[in-house]
This record gives structure tokens, sequence and C-alpha cells, in this order.
């Protein structure tokens, strides 16, 4: 029913002298017609904005955590095996964090997007808004930078803010992408390994097979300097033990196991002689102390470079075992120019017991530096009877009955003393600049005889045995690590962006209390159903464009008729102020109806 008071269609907009508007003859929702349900866009959810923004926090606090637990850790153990058999490790370090905060990206994105969308009728709500600020403002249309700039302009602070947080959030992918790395890092663990062999007397020591193996060995490491071999190290000879299964990596196996420490003790002569006394009888004379000295005869014609080495039996007891008595090793050379070149060293071996700290590189096998932990106090046959702690020389053995024994002994006896020399010819200047030095064959002596000897030492002091022992595996392996940089950056990122985009909707939300919209704004049939009705555009032309519409519309207010929804123009005066006792909103409010009484 219409009211008589109601103005018709040629009724002079009561708001404007410029266009007639007829929002009055709008039925009103609720009562004329029914009241349609409120369109809120599902983005502008709270508990889907809250959760979300939770979910940003948390994931701010567990980038944190995991730096720290990769710092504590040195990082994250990698499979042994690609889980994908055609990327490799270091493409799923970089894939991965990103493709995981591309959705949250993306959510927040359009956060932002639909709070542009709605600012428009936000203003209009409010009311007394100028047409720069409602209608003639699209921030869908404006880039990031430009929405950035209107909204400082407008007061949009909101706007403001979300915009900002939209392009923070933007940088998360790449400090995703950066978070996380794999390096090849020396990486320690605990382990167990079979010690192959303790301390005990070889039974088998007189048939001198493990000595004559041993001057081989050193006598080819003179030859093609070759290292110590495995689980030898300079004068250090430890129990031999097994590695872990499986390949490992630039590996080291650290362990507690037992050892034997040889020193060979040699010294130079305090006094040198060579007496020719017939063509065929040439006589070396060394002393080394007023109890301890010694002599060798040797023909010339037997060769120009001669070499040997004897029993130190005037520098120890009468009693002593020939086994175990000091030797002196001899050298004679007739150089080119017919001068005589000799020396002598003496040399008294030891032995020494302990339990060491050793490392085995898993490489190549070899042994590295020994560090004593504490001396080996167990019972066995080689500190105890009947050996009782004393060495074998290794060169000089009782007599033997037995022709493969006695050859044995005399490759022995000639062997290491050869090879000695031989690393003396090896020099730049040939064994005459070994003999210029003073202590020229007695460090080359001391070096080779000691190999020599704690080679000997792995089978004539060591028993098989089989024991299970602790150790340390350190190898490098693959390790994911999580950077410090990115991760801070990327955490402080995730915890402003939570809180910040939460406080933003909170009140986003309490700024829409005033708008009810019942379609999604963005449709041209939802634009013309808000201003169909509202007359100011008569006032603009299809082919106007932004400054005209603009000089068009000056002087004019916009706001949301709260009867009925609809947008609504008034002279900037606002001469007319009416209202009805139903509402869109619910509540008492202006409709925007002219000249009724």
């Amino acid at each position: 029913m219409s009211d008589p008071a109601t103005p018709t269609s040629d009724t002079i907009s009561p708001r404007s002298q410029r266009f007639r508007d007829s929002v009055h003859n709008i039925p009103t929702p609720g009562t004329e017609v029914h009241r349609p349900a409120r369109y809120e866009h599902s983005v502008l959810s709270i508990y889907f904005v809250g959760s979300i923004a939770l979910l940003m926090i948390c994931l701010g606090i567990v980038v944190e955590v995991a730096l720290r637990l990769s710092n504590k850790n040195s990082g994250f153990p990698v499979s042994k095996k690609n889980l994908i058999s055609f990327v490799s490790t270091e493409f799923l370090a970089s894939f991965v964090p990103t493709f995981m905060v591309v959705p949250l990206a993306y959510f927040w994105g359009l956060a932002d997007w639909v709070l542009r969308w709605y600012q428009p009728y936000i203003t209009l709500s409010k009311g007394n808004a100028p047409a720069a600020r409602s209608i003639l403002l699209d921030y869908i249309a404006l880039n990031h930078i430009s929405t950035l700039y209107h909204s400082l302009k407008h007061r949009h602070w909101l706007i403001n803010v979300s915009t900002l947080t939209a392009l923070s959030v933007a940088l998360t992918q790449p400090l995703a992408g950066s978070l996380l790395q794999v390096r090849q890092v020396p990486y320690t663990k605990a382990a167990t390994v079979t010690s192959m062999r303790s301390i005990g007397l070889s039974p088998t020591i007189n048939q001198l097979t493990s000595f004559l193996a041993s001057a081989g060995y050193a006598d080819a490491a003179v030859y093609n300097n070759l290292q110590d071999p495995p689980f030898v190290h300079g004068g250090w000879s430890a129990a031999p033990f097994t590695a872990p299964a499986g390949s490992v990596l630039n590996g080291t196996l650290a362990v507690n196991t037992t050892a034997i420490q040889t020193h060979v003790n040699c010294i130079k002569p305090t006094s040198f002689t060579t007496t020719n006394l017939t063509s065929s009888d040439f006589v070396l004379s060394a002393i080394f102390s007023p109890s301890c000295n010694g002599s060798v005869s040797l023909n010339p014609s037997d060769g120009t470079d001669q070499f040997s080495v004897t029993a130190a039996s005037t520098c120890t007891s009468s009693y002593q075992d020939q086994n175990f008595q000091p030797v002196f090793f001899w050298y004679y050379h007739l150089s080119d120019n017919g001068d005589t070149l000799g020396t002598a060293v003496f040399c008294q071996p030891s032995i020494a017991i302990f339990v060491v700290t050793t490392t085995m590189n898993l490489n190549d096998g070899s042994m590295g530096d020994c560090t004593i932990v504490e001396p080996f106090d167990y019972a066995n046959n080689v500190t105890g009877n009947p050996l009782n702690g004393e060495s074998f020389n290794g060169v000089i053995f009782d007599a033997s009955n037995n022709s493969y024994i006695i050859a044995r002994a005399l490759a022995i006896n000639s062997g290491i003393p050869g090879a000695i020399y031989r690393f003396a010819e090896q020099q730049p200047n040939g064994p005459e600049s070994v003999f210029g030095d003073p202590y020229g064959f007695v460090n080359a002596t001391k070096n080779i005889y000691t190999q020599y000897l704690s080679i000997a030492a792995q089978t004539i002091y060591f028993l098989p045995d089989n024991t299970t022992i602790p150790a340390q595996l350190t190898s490098d392996i693959q390790r994911w690590f999580v950077e410090a940089l990115p991760a801070h950056l990327l955490s402080l990122l995730f915890i402003c962006v939570g809180i910040t985009s939460l406080i933003v909707h909170i009140l986003h939300r309490r700024s829409r209390k005033n708008l009810w919209l019942t379609s999604p704004p963005g449709s041209i049939a939802a634009i013309v159903s808000l201003t169909s009705r509202s007359g100011f555009g008569d006032l603009l032309l299809p082919y106007d464009d932004v400054s005209r519409m603009k000089s068009n519309l000056a002087g004019l207010t916009f706001r949301l008729d709260k009867r009925t929804g609809a947008i609504v123009a008034e002279e900037d005066s606002g001469m007319v102020n009416t209202s009805d006792n139903t509402a869109l909103l619910g509540g008492k409010g202006e409709h925007g109806v002219g000249g009724r009484e």
C-alpha cells in the first residue's frame, strides 16, 4: 500500500535538487518483505582467521626451537635413501619449506583482498563519505603500493596494515626456501667394535715368521714410501679391532684399547774409528760409553757399501739372552774419490703397555695418534713371566738347528740394516750426505727400526681374542641444518603477521557491525541493486572518465541507508535527516524517506 504522503517518481530528491531518488519506495525488509540473510565472505570468519593466526605464531615458535635443536645436535639426520629417487636432497631442502608456506601466503593475500573489497562499503556504512573515499574508491584495482598510498591518504589504517601484512607474507617464501641447508659435516655417534686381540706372547715366536714379515714390510716401505700399516702409528702398536659394517664417508673410529709403545733408544757413538789392517780386513770401532763399545770386521772387496747389525753384548749383563740384548748397527761406504766413510748406531729397544685412546681412519685403515689413558696393569706373560717386560731386539736371535729358521734369521739380520742403508742412498746427495750429518744415520735407524719393531709387535705381543668394546664413530654425513638468519627473520615474520593480522581482523569485524550486505558486492548486478533507486546515477554518463565522475559528484556525500541498505547521496550540507521505526540492521535508523509526515 502506498502512503498518500509518499512522493511520486517525479518528486525532487529531498537530499539534492540535482537528481531524484526513489529509495523511499523500496519495501522495508523484515516487515513488508522477507529480511535476507547477511552475506559475509568465509575468509572474514574470526574463527578461521584466528586459527590461521595461531598457526602462524606456533610456526614462528617451532622455527626458533628447530634452530636451537639444530645448533645443539649438529643438525638433523638425512635419510640415506632419497624419498623420491629422481629428486636431490638439496632440492627438497629448498622446495618443501617453500611449498609449505605458499598456502599461508595465499590466505593472507586473499584476506587482504577481501578487506580492500569491503572497504568502500564500510566507509559508506559510517555515512557522510565523499565520493573520492567511497563510491569512486576501488582498492581492488590498485596495486599494493598504490593501496598503501591511498589508504594513508584516506586514513584507512586497517587497509594499510593489512596490505603491509600481505606484502610481508610474500617474504616468507624466499626465507623458507633458504631456511634449510644440507651440509657434509663430521658427526659423532656411539658405536661398538670387536677387539680381535689381547696382550699375550705368541707361541710361534721362535719360528721368526712374524719378524720376517715385518722386516719385509719395513724394507718395502723404504722402497715404495709406504705408510704405517693399520693399527700401527710411529712407535705405537694397538690391538686390532673391526670397523662397523656399512660404508662410511671420511669415517674415523675412536676407541679405548690396549697398545704397546716401542722405544728403540738409538744414540750415536762418542768415538768412531776405521782401521785398515790388511787389504781384505777393515775394522770399524765405536765407543758409546766407557762400558759400551764394539767393533766389526769387513772385507772392502765385498763392496763399496756395506752394513750389518751385531749384538751389543758389552753393553748389557752377561746373562741376558741375546734375543733381548741391545744392538749395534754398522754402516760403511767407500766414496768415489777413495775416502772411507763409516759410522755406528747403538740401539736398546724397550716396550711399555698402556690403555690408550686412539683413532682409525676408515678410508685407509690408518691409525691416528695414541693418547695414554692409564698403564696396563692386567696380568699377562709379556710384562709378567716369562718375558717380564723385556723387548725383543728383532735382529739377533738364538741359535737354531732348523735351516728354515736360520734362513729367516739371516734375512732379517741383513734386511733391516739394508733397508736403513737404502734409505740413505735415496737421499738427494746419496749416502755421503747422511754420513756427513752427525745424526743422519741415528735418525734413519731410529725411524725404520721403530717401524719394524712396532709392526712385529702386532703378532708377537698379541694373541687372538674377541671382545666387544665401546667406540665413537665420527663420519662425514649429510645433515639438515637450520640457517640462523633466515630462521630468525622467518620466525619474527610468522609471529608478527599472526598477531597483527588477528588484531586487524578483530577491529575490522567491529567496523562491519553496521554493514549488512546480502550478496557479494563485486558483481554489476549487486552494485546496480544498491544504487538503482538512489538517483545520483542521473548525474553520470556511461562514457564519463574518473575525473568527470568526480566533478559531477562533487558536493555530495554518500552513505548506506540503514532501512534498506541502498547507497544514497546527499548534498554536503545535509539538510534532511529522517528516520524509520524499522531498519535493515534490526533497529531504529535512517531510511532516507523525504517529505513523509
